[in-house]
């Protein structure tokens, strides 16, 4: 038999709740920042000018990660990570994300 686990949700537990209501951005340093509300691109990328922004829907091993746009809206729910600009030229290696 395997080990079983059951949580469950309760009104204090806000941030569980809200996880798929936000738009989370993973800094350089490991830093979660979360939006409530849709935001462009360009607002994350002016307060962080030597990253750029990607979305981890993007991200495959030995592929470029690509750029997001920054007029792009991001969107509620999704995970983005902002990269230095020395991973926008090579392909991502599993080493680049352990």
């Amino acid at each position: 038999m395997g080990i079983c686990v059951s949580y469950q949700y309760t009104i204090n537990d806000v941030s569980s709740l809200t996880w798929s209501s936000t738009a989370k951005i993973i800094h350089l340093d490991g830093k979660l920042q979360q939006f409530k509300q849709p935001i462009k691109a360009s607002h994350i990328i002016s307060q962080n000018p030597n990253c750029f922004l990607c979305s981890s829907d993007s991200m495959f091993i030995d592929a470029h990660v690509p750029q997001v746009p920054e007029d792009e809206e991001l969107q509620l729910g999704e995970i983005y990570f902002l990269m230095p600009p020395s991973q926008s030229h090579k392909p991502l290696s599993l080493q680049d994300i352990i």
